[in-house]
């Protein structure tokens, strides 16, 4: 058992004031893994603390030496890679080989991109030729708490930390009692870089205690969340007293647009891209929505895939999906697997229970429904795992209606080789990323939704603008 009890508080490893103790539970096996402590006040408090008093310093820091202590955290965290992937697939489930490329290397990828976008990033920059005495200061915008999920925890903690530390921000970093190895060893990496004491804070906890103590607390300027709707609606209102700034991360119900033209792996890709990660992605197309003259053949071929997928334990190499996170997260699937049946989707591969071969562990079978309609329980929720809802559609216009018939505006997915046709729906799907034809946004793009989906934006420059405050200055001496 790891016992893994203390928190990073004030660049030191503390005891906590007010713990109590937490199992982390290794999802392939429903057997606890870890033991940490849950903070309590005192401790966010300590943390808060801590970080408000490093903030005027680390502030008046140059960005130089900010930018060389976060290329000091990339050695580290490469040279720890395994580390992580271990600890990552152990408490979360990713597959091994799966957790020790895309889980380790979103961070990875983060930090090299932000590395990127500060090096030309302008704190200081001149109004316009116009007004040659003023100036646009960016200035960070104080201590943030900083609340991040478990199904891409190192994906989470880089965008969030590391363009906290570029902007000049101190934080708390309070990650997923679900996931908290991975933090843990983060903050290790963080200490190893050689990051000033306060700068960065980790307390563990969860989201009514340490998660609200934080959106809540009078010396805290800003939170940046990453999770589910629900949670991100209770901070919003929690941080409403203090009147802080808040960035919400949150939901999806991505469409995934397939016309008839579309390439002939355009329904296989869309298929893996769903099952990745076991379905725990905010961004996953989950609504596969199909135009009619292909839509048969793209039936039979989506089942083809999903029942091709296989299944098992993390600690196994191999390209397999794991479990899922936890025992309500499989519970909360196979409900509403159960629900797709009731109202009448047609279950062409998967269904409920585990797979075959499992009498233990959090797995789900990989699942697709056809003939769904925007208006099931199952295109209008998050399911949040391996099941794929397919909806019928005729005409583009159709098909941009029942895209945009949905409370989130994460992620949709367009499928066709009209290029005119492509570009019109970029611009008319109501999210805040369109991907087109299976080509990934580029490095440095900004992450992030509209609508139930969030506020903000992840990444690159616009990631680095969030932990910022814009100044204007009149009469600057230019001498």
């Amino acid at each position: 058992m790891i016992e893994k009890r203390q928190f990073y508080i004030n660049g030191e490893w503390v005891d906590p004031k007010d713990g109590r103790d937490h199992h982390v539970i290794n999802p392939t096996t429903e057997e606890p893994c870890a033991v940490i402590s849950l903070g309590g006040q005192a401790d966010t408090d300590a943390a808060v603390a801590a970080a408000k008093a490093a903030f005027p310093g680390w502030m008046a820091t140059p960005v130089e030496e900010r930018i060389a202590l976060v290329k000091k955290l990339a050695d580290v965290y490469k040279a720890r890679a395994e580390e992580m992937a271990q600890a990552i697939s152990l408490e979360m489930g990713a597959p091994i080989d799966m957790a020790r490329t895309q889980q380790w290397g979103a961070g990875y990828g983060h930090i090299k991109n932000f590395l990127k976008a500060a090096e030309g990033f302008e704190f200081i920059k001149p109004l316009g030729d116009h007004a040659p005495n003023d100036r646009i200061i960016h200035e960070a915008v104080g201590v943030c708490a900083l609340i991040t999920p478990w199904n891409w925890p190192m994906n989470q903690i880089t965008l969030k930390v590391i363009a906290a530390a570029i902007a000049g921000c101190t934080m708390v970093l309070k990650p997923s009692e679900e996931s908290p190895l991975d933090a843990i060893l983060f903050a290790e990496m963080m200490h190893e870089a050689g990051f000033p004491k306060g700068v960065f804070n980790l307390v563990n906890g969860d989201g009514p205690g340490v998660g609200s103590q934080l959106s809540g607390h009078k010396d805290v300027d800003m939170v940046s969340f990453t999770g589910s709707t629900r949670a991100g609606i209770a901070i919003s209102k929690n941080a409403a007293e203090t009147l802080k700034r808040v960035h919400l991360e949150l939901g999806g119900k991505g469409a995934n647009i397939i016309f008839a033209d579309a390439d002939d792996k355009a329904v296989k890709r869309g298929v893996l891209h769903m099952m990745n990660n076991t379905g725990q992605s905010c961004n996953a197309p989950s609504r596969m929505l199909v135009q009619k003259g292909v839509y048969d053949k793209a039936v039979e071929t989506a089942a083809e895939v999903a029942s091709s997928i296989t299944v098992g334990p993390a600690n196994e190499e191999g390209r397999h999906i794991g479990p899922v996170v936890n025992e309500a997260q499989w519970n909360k699937i196979q409900g509403l697997i159960e629900k797709g049946i009731e109202e009448g989707a047609r279950l062409v591969a998967g269904g409920p229970g585990r797979p075959e071969g499992f009498n233990k562990g959090f797995f789900v079978r990989p699942t697709v429904f056809a003939d769904v309609t925007n208006e099931m329980t199952i295109a209008r929720e998050e399911i949040f795992g391996p099941v794929l809802s397919i909806i019928p559609f005729e005409t583009e216009e159709e098909a941009v209606q029942i895209a945009n018939d949905t409370v989130y505006g994460l992620t949709n997915y367009v499928q066709t080789q009209d290029g005119a046709r492509a570009n019109r729906l970029a611009t008319q799907l109501r999210s805040g990323m369109v991907e087109m034809n299976g080509n990934p946004r580029g490095a440095g793009a900004p992450f992030g939704g509209m609508k139930q989906s969030g506020n903000g934006r992840e990444g690159g420059v616009w990631g680095i603008e969030d932990f910022l405050e814009v100044k204007a200055v009149s009469g600057w001496n230019a001498a």
